[in-house]
């Protein structure tokens, strides 16, 4: 089973982007939208892309020139039908990936094997709207897809090991680096990142601290380039409220903050302020507090469940995410008892249980990884 053709469902941002992975590699590679606009777009984004990279002397012409002719643009889904692979990159809307594979249905031949980009969403809820699920996975790629490393690579309950094996040689060949995730809500990198954009808002709602002192006290924090609202703004707040009211229905704790909903819902962006005020070290203390409970908590919850192992998280924080100090190692450089002490404030305010398990695993990780290192003399 190997896969040399890709069709891709949508040319939007992530679809282009992964759309040149594929091309980059070699693969005859064929974007499907309905839009002639957004196709167009895409062909002019190809172009600029490809030119950067002679000027960049990165490729020859030659090169960017066969590359570039890898690629197929139309608005008949009945392309589909030619590709080993199809990748859905549609906006993440359950209904209107739902639909797409209904459309699809029809076009797929026996032999294809059908991802979905999705974020968040349970591939359960959208494996049904295909003839054959046990040929359906998922591929999450982070954006900007064509320099972020990281896939996600996630097995839906009926998905065959072929298909995963398949999918796993396309991502080495196309330069990804991959973890495997069950299916579950969020999987693993947004089961903890949105969370933690989330609290952000939480925080500025609450008066805590401003946009940009929250940005700044997190880029120390964590060792990042950019801080959560930052993020959310170059991502689309829109984008980022609609991950999130997609795990809400994990509990109350991922529930979307008042100030998100407002921002997202008008598709407006955050107003970061451009002279940061330092603030006091008690507000530092709980603004960090507060978005470390933000990640720990989902991160354990998610062990708990098996969703993933621990150097996956560790490896989507790191690649993914750039995160500097990494969450994982930071509980285990904290101590189990530091960290539920961290962790009490989040579990009474949402009334939820301690993540036992996840924080067996977390610490017996620790144990296990550290034994393997041998003693320097």
């Amino acid at each position: 089973m190997k896969i040399e053709t890709i069709t891709i469902v949508g040319a939007g941002t992530m679809g282009g982007g992964i759309a040149i992975t594929c091309l980059m590699a070699g693969l005859r590679t064929t974007v499907v939208d309905l839009s002639e606009e957004k196709l167009q777009a895409l062909s002019i984004r190809m172009d600029r892309h490809f030119s950067r990279l002679v000027d960049k002397e990165k490729m020859t012409a030659d090169e960017a020139r066969d590359a570039r002719s890898c690629l197929s643009l139309t608005r008949a889904l009945s392309d589909v039908a030619r590709s080993d692979l199809i990748i859905e990159a549609v906006f993440e809307d359950l209904g209107l990936k739902r639909n797409i594979f209904s459309q699809l249905a029809g076009e797929l031949p026996p032999r294809s094997l059908v991802a979905t980009n999705t974020s968040t969403l349970r591939l359960a809820d959208l494996a049904d709207a295909l003839p054959d699920p046990s040929r359906f996975l998922g591929l999450h790629y982070f954006s900007p897809a064509e320099h972020n490393p990281l896939v996600e690579l996630i097995s839906g309950d009926r998905t065959k090991p072929e298909v995963l094996s398949a999918a796993q040689e396309f991502l080495e060949r196309t330069g990804k680096t991959q973890i495997l995730c069950a299916d579950s809500t969020g999987f693993a990198i947004n089961r903890f990142f949105c969370p933690y954009t989330n609290e952000a808002a939480r925080l500025l709602d609450e008066g805590v601290a401003t946009t940009g002192q929250i940005d700044d006290i997190a880029q120390r924090a964590f060792d990042l380039a950019l801080g959560p609202f930052a993020v959310m703004n170059i991502v689309k707040p829109r984008i980022s409220l609609n991950a999130v009211e997609n795990l809400a229905a994990l509990g109350p704790f991922y529930e979307p903050a008042q100030s998100l909903q407002k921002v997202g819902s008008t598709e407006g962006s955050w107003n970061i302020e451009d002279q940061v005020q330092p603030v006091h070290s008690s507000v530092e203390d709980i603004v960090v507090n507060r978005l470390q409970a933000a990640l720990f908590f989902p991160i354990l919850e998610a062990l708990g469940e098996g969703v993933a192992q621990v150097e996956a998280f560790e490896l989507g924080a790191s690649l993914a995410l750039r995160f500097g100090k990494l969450p994982i190692a930071r509980m285990r450089e904290m101590g189990r008892d530091a960290v539920e002490m961290v962790l009490e404030p989040l579990l009474q305010t949402y009334r939820a249980s301690m993540p036992k398990t996840g924080l067996d695993r977390v610490f017996d990780y620790a144990t296990r990884a550290e034994a393997r290192v041998p003693a320097l003399v």
